[in-house]
């Protein structure tokens, strides 16, 4: 049997402990393709809140690169401590953590001026028991300023960049309105690699019309472009987004668990020895899950993905 590279044993190995991630939220930020910069309505599958459970955002004003100014900078920073401070204080009493990775999940975390940027990611890392920082933001929202201070902060603290890759595909990016293509990926995952930063690759299998051999394809492009981690996650249906739609006119079957599973374990299995697994899938559990069902029990999930693996040999 063997143990698999996961970004938890990692960090165990590094840090003689274990390293609890901390999910942040922050008001303000959006993505280039709801704002109407690239595309309007988002990514077909992106009704955000639903992915992020700290975000409770019903502010007008949003950032962007090209913002000059950020009058509620202020409440961001507030916002970020007090989040901070409650997820701390939970897995301190229950597990009683000591280090912890500051995750700026929700939308765009690049999307704003660097001042912005600065101010946040340099509080998260003034936290008390903080080891580094993990950013999720999308290939068309980095510049080459940001990668260079990144690459600055990444001398003291372990920096680590979460980009949405989920398709290889251009065509398959245009169905999913993501608002770049598969080119742009690769020009700004090579540049965040030739500063030294950590890369996290985001996959989704269940695309709409990609086979497992698009998926595995995928996979396999993605172990070139030198990412260090990998996240896998299902592609399913919630409530109020553009493939809702596809989805109620039969447009859209989502993947089966079965075929999911399959894709996944054939999927860790080319992975080499360097890169981790952040994640091996997702769900919702809430009401917004339209399908497919097998999503709204992440605990059943990752019960049936530990067995298949383990008839291969591999403990997850």
């Amino acid at each position: 049997m063997k143990h698999l590279n996961t970004i938890g044993r990692y960090w165990r190995k590094k840090y003689n402990e274990k390293v609890y991630k901390v999910p942040i939220s922050i008001s303000g930020f959006t993505c280039p393709n709801i704002d109407g910069t690239v595309a309007k309505g988002g990514c077909s599958f992106c009704e955000n809140e639903s992915f992020s459970p700290n975000l409770k955002d019903n502010s007008k004003f949003k950032l962007n690169l090209l913002s000059t100014s950020n009058p509620y900078l202020e409440k961001q920073l507030q916002q970020l401590q007090m989040q901070f401070d409650a997820t701390r204080d939970v897995l301190k009493n229950k597990f009683g953590a000591k280090k912890f990775i500051v995750y700026f999940q929700s939308f765009t975390n690049t999307y704003a001026p660097l001042d912005t940027l600065k101010a946040l990611y340099e509080k998260a890392l003034s936290f008390e028991g903080v080891v580094g920082l993990s950013i999720g933001t999308r290939t068309d929202c980095i510049t080459d300023e940001t990668l260079d201070y990144l690459e600055e902060l990444s001398k003291e603290k372990e920096i680590w960049v979460e980009y949405g890759i989920q398709s290889i595909y251009d065509e398959t990016l245009e169905k999913i309105n993501r608002g770049h293509d598969f080119a742009n990926i690769k020009k700004w995952i090579q540049k965040t690699k030739q500063r030294d930063l950590l890369v996290c690759g985001h996959m989704i299998f269940g695309l709409p019309d990609e086979t497992q051999e698009m998926m595995l394809k995928g996979v396999e492009e993605s172990i070139k472009l030198g990412i260090d981690s990998i996240k896998f996650h299902p592609l399913y249906v919630v409530e109020n987004t553009l493939l809702t739609l596809d989805y109620q006119q039969g447009d859209f079957h989502p993947i089966s668990e079965e075929l999911y599973i399959d894709t996944l374990v054939k999927s860790i299995k080319i992975l080499p020895e360097n890169i981790s697994i952040s994640r091996v899938t997702a769900g919702i559990s809430d009401k917004t899950l339209l399908d497919p069902k097998w999503c709204d029990n992440k605990h059943r999930q990752i019960y049936n993905i530990k067995q298949a693996l383990l008839k291969e040999g591999l403990i997850y």
